[in-house]
């Protein structure tokens, strides 16, 4: 069994949580993985992404173009500029909602996102559009988009873990106060599904 899966999103949506949760699953089953991570700019609203490689015979953490299973996107616009990574048969998990870039704010043009969950649709096969704020005001916080799209991940099939293995290393990972709300987000997937 082998995965390849990329994350991307801005910073402070949690990407590099959920891809650490997805790692210490994959080491819990003793499943080899590999990871790394860009994430320079993640405080003030930049590009993050994730490559998360696990599975046999894997010498390097990096996604090759066209051999991603699954991108989990946390942002419209950095989810279409990851595309080129997905396999011919991948699945993408998006999230609706566009963080709008300081670029666009400052040059006064507008981005609403909605362009490129369509240019999504016409590209991607097997694709899932999570409408996050909805899903979040649904479970109470809007700090668990990376909880709800990994839900939706979990849901789909794509990924070799049940809710209950994310939890168990959630436990470890995620401070006591919020875990029963992030346990919640993770069960709560299917609630944002467009």
């Amino acid at each position: 069994m082998n995965k390849n899966i990329l994350l991307c999103g801005v910073g402070g949506q949690g990407t590099v949580l959920a891809s650490k949760l997805l790692a210490a699953a994959a080491m819990e089953k003793n499943i080899p993985v590999m990871s790394a991570e860009t994430i320079g700019m993640a405080q003030k609203g930049g590009s993050v992404f994730s490559h998360l490689r696990m599975g046999d015979d894997i010498h390097t953490p990096m996604i090759g173009k066209n051999s991603a299973d699954v991108i989990i996107g946390f942002e419209p616009a950095e989810t279409v500029r990851m595309l080129p990574y997905l396999a011919g048969n991948g699945c993408v998990i998006v999230n609706s909602d566009p963080v709008i870039p300081v670029t666009s704010v400052l040059k006064m043009s507008s981005y609403d996102g909605a362009e490129m969950i369509a240019y999504l649709k016409r590209q991607v096969k097997n694709l899932i559009v999570i409408d996050g704020s909805a899903a979040c005001l649904k479970v109470g916080s809007p700090k668990v988009l990376n909880m709800i799209l990994l839900g939706a991940a979990l849901e789909s099939g794509v990924l070799p873990f049940t809710a209950e293995e994310i939890k168990y290393v959630m436990q470890k990972r995620v401070k006591p106060q919020f875990y029963e709300l992030n346990c919640r987000a993770l069960d709560s997937a299917g609630s944002g599904k467009e």
